[in-house]
């Protein structure tokens, strides 16, 4: 199995960065519920240094998960009912309220929210809070400066109008920020103390962080735009804050393949880390099963900012509903992954998934706008497609 695969692999990482259009540089992972069973990279992190399996990347909305698992820590202890107001916690949330609308300069039009946001809204992502990168109303907002953007670290760019009443729908966006903050005002530290202490210790991830230490952006993998012509080209000078205000719980993470495949491998294993247990079984098992109800699924992303993002779905036409806080895959995907698995993004082109059925998970990672890259989407389904037909 290992050669086949590895030989598979390798192939599939070649030509992914071959020629004028290819990634600049990818690295791939895969693991079962034990051991690493493939770790490939290919092309360049920056001019001078190859792409490597312990390149730091900025991992983006892959984030998410890992402050999603923060957070069920605490409701696990008693000490966060994720089902309670959750401003009972951030009593700034009590502020936000709902936009109907927007008036011909773009001043919108606020009303009180039906009912409150709970933490377990905020991680189903049905607390009403969007992105200006998938929604039209929260760009036009950016545009008129009416809000900040999220990716500035501030408090200011938290206190964005909900999209509809809290539990009515189901929206991507910045919900988990919230739920960071949730965290902190629980812990009474800061989220990346936190993550430290209950998450990244326990699993050995010591290249992981909000903040880049110097070791760390020794192994920096630069950040790239594709062009109109479809090369990518450097984003000289690109970082996420590196003093915010605000440790982003929804994408300030940067972290190494290599490091989020251990965060993986917890969650293949019940929540069983390699120094103590991260989360119970019980608790994961509820994170991993869909908590929209049958009715509710999650919907494409429209690429509202084309420099950003693509227009994105993943298995198009396939049902897909979300827990606490992944996508979940409702029937069996081409590329062999079991219905019931867990998976997301990031925005820089980083995907991972997790199919505690059959005991095996990946990670792919680039740092290419804009989101769902056609090369970097279907050579990570080849990927996947890779190490299960390795399985059989």
């Amino acid at each position: 199995m290992g050669d086949d695969l590895t030989a598979a692999a390798d192939a599939i990482l070649r030509r992914a960065v071959a020629g004028p259009a290819g990634l600049a540089g990818v690295v791939a992972m895969a693991t079962d519920r034990e051991r690493v069973l493939y770790a490939g990279a290919a092309g360049l992190r920056a001019p001078d240094a190859p792409m490597t399996r312990d390149t730091v990347m900025a991992i983006f909305s892959t984030t998410k998960a890992v402050t999603a698992t923060a957070v069920l820590q605490l409701a696990e202890e008693g000490r966060l009912d994720l089902d309670a107001p959750a401003a009972t916690y951030v009593p700034a949330l009590a502020e936000i309220q709902v936009l109907e609308g927007l008036s011909d300069d773009d001043t919108p039009r606020l009303r009180p929210p039906a009912r409150p946001v709970t933490t377990r809204m905020l991680l189903l992502h049905t607390a009403g809070f969007g992105y200006d990168i998938f929604n039209e109303r929260y760009a036009r907002l950016l545009r008129a400066r009416k809000q900040a953007t999220v990716t500035s670290g501030t408090r200011a760019a938290l206190m964005t109008p909900l999209l509809f009443d809290p539990g009515e729908s189901w929206e991507y966006g910045s919900s988990i920020d919230w739920a960071g903050q949730v965290v902190e005002a629980v812990a009474g530290e800061r989220l990346g103390a936190v993550m430290r202490e209950r998450i990244f210790a326990p699993l050995g991830m010591d290249s992981t962080g909000f903040v880049l230490t110097q070791e760390m952006r020794s192994r920096l993998a630069r950040m790239h735009q594709r062009g109109a012509d479809g090369t990518p080209t450097e984003i000289a000078g690109f970082e996420l804050p590196q003093a915010p205000e605000v440790e982003m719980g929804g994408h300030g993470l940067y972290s190494t393949a290599e490091d989020y495949l251990r965060f993986v491998r917890m969650w293949l294993n019940d929540g069983a880390g390699p120094h103590g247990p991260v989360l119970r079984p019980e608790t994961v098992a509820m994170a991993a099963t869909n908590g929209l109800g049958p009715d509710l699924k999650i919907r494409a992303l429209p690429g509202v900012k084309s420099h950003l993002s693509h227009d994105a779905e993943f298995f198009p036409g396939m049902p897909k509903s979300w827990g606490l806080s992944f996508m979940i895959n409702d029937e069996e995907a081409p590329t062999g992954r079991s219905a019931g698995s867990l998976a997301w993004a990031g925005l820089a082109n980083l995907y991972f998934w997790i199919d505690r059925a059959r005991g095996v998970g990946g990670f792919w990672g680039t740092q290419l706008f804009p989101f769902a890259d056609p090369a970097s989407v279907e050579n990570f389904l080849e990927f996947e497609t890779a190490v299960y037909r390795s399985l059989s």
